[in-house]
């Protein structure tokens, strides 16, 4: 097939050429919903999961970190699809077991689809908060339709030097895109506003992997954070980096972090005057936080 019949992908900033809509992109994914896993989660940042959040994970993904801790389903395409009707009804189940938030992971690619299911929980009475969960390397184009139907957009942002974030995560333009993506997100939700038991209402909220060896360019990516966008952002730092799928086949990535590594960072943040701040413990994080998506719970060591 020539290269003028071949249709290009607009959902997320890959712009995939497809031969066949029906095999997908980068991603592998053809149009629908294709679910990996759907469960409630207590793990990481506090203010979301006390009481437990509703995630949805999403099949595959548009970035192929060589560390990814979720690789069993973002790497391998396990997963099926999803009928919407059978999707409202685990939106509404999740409702139903008083979650505080439904999470949609890893949903970039997949966002049309997404979107269409989520309007049609919310004309039919489905009112819980909805967290928004990406790597960051989202279309502008599909982050401006969600307006108005996220709540706490949680994105991670995890490099600052696009040589590192195509060796690592397949990913050429990843620093520009993800900027530019965190930067709608804040311009649809702001800073974030907590209700009275200190659990968000809305805003952005980032996570930061902390990679060993500085390679996540972390004072460059909290340098653009405070002073292009607020440093009332909500960030996490998170010191849960694991050498898992393909990590060490990379000396510099194939230990965990060390306590100065994550010290100097959260030196950092400090420096820049952030005020909402979550942090995790360097010794037992990256153990806590691993999901087995071969188990019927993921988290079951959470």
């Amino acid at each position: 097939m020539s290269h003028k019949t071949r249709q290009t992908c607009h959902i997320c900033p890959r712009k995939c050429q497809l031969s066949s809509v029906s095999k997908g992109g980068y991603c592998g994914i053809p149009p629908g919903l294709m679910l990996s896993s759907a469960e409630m989660h207590f793990g990481e940042e506090t203010i979301f999961s006390e009481n437990g959040v509703g995630n949805f994970f999403f099949t595959s993904c548009n970035m192929s970190c060589v560390y990814c801790q979720n690789y069993q389903i973002s790497q391998t395409n396990k997963g099926q699809f999803i009928s919407e009707s059978d999707f409202i009804d685990r939106m509404f189940a999740f409702q139903n077991q008083k979650c505080a938030y439904i999470g949609l992971v890893s949903p970039s690619h997949q966002s049309p689809w997404i979107r269409k299911v989520i309007k049609k929980a919310i004309s039919l009475g489905f009112n819980t908060p909805i967290i928004y969960n990406s790597s960051a390397y989202d279309n502008i184009s599909q982050l401006q339709k969600w307006a108005g139907l996220i709540n706490v957009y949680l994105p991670d942002l995890r490099y600052s030097d696009n040589c590192n974030a195509n060796r690592y995560s397949g990913v050429a333009d990843y620093v520009e895109i993800s900027r530019d993506a965190i930067t709608e997100m804040y311009r649809q939700v702001g800073n974030p506003k907590f209700d009275t038991n200190a659990r968000i209402v809305s805003g952005l909220w980032v996570r930061h992997l902390i990679l060993p060896n500085g390679l996540a360019g972390s004072w460059e990516s909290l340098c653009f954070l405070a002073l292009e966008l607020s440093p009332k952002i909500g960030l996490s730092l998170m010191a849960q980096y694991n050498p898992l799928y393909k990590a060490n086949l990379y000396p510099e990535l194939s230990r965990c972090i060390t306590q100065k590594e994550y010290n100097d960072v959260v030196d950092m943040a400090s420096s820049l005057g952030f005020e909402n701040v979550l942090y995790q413990d360097v010794e037992t994080s990256p153990h806590n936080y691993v999901p087995d998506f071969n188990l019927l719970n993921p988290f079951v060591t959470v």
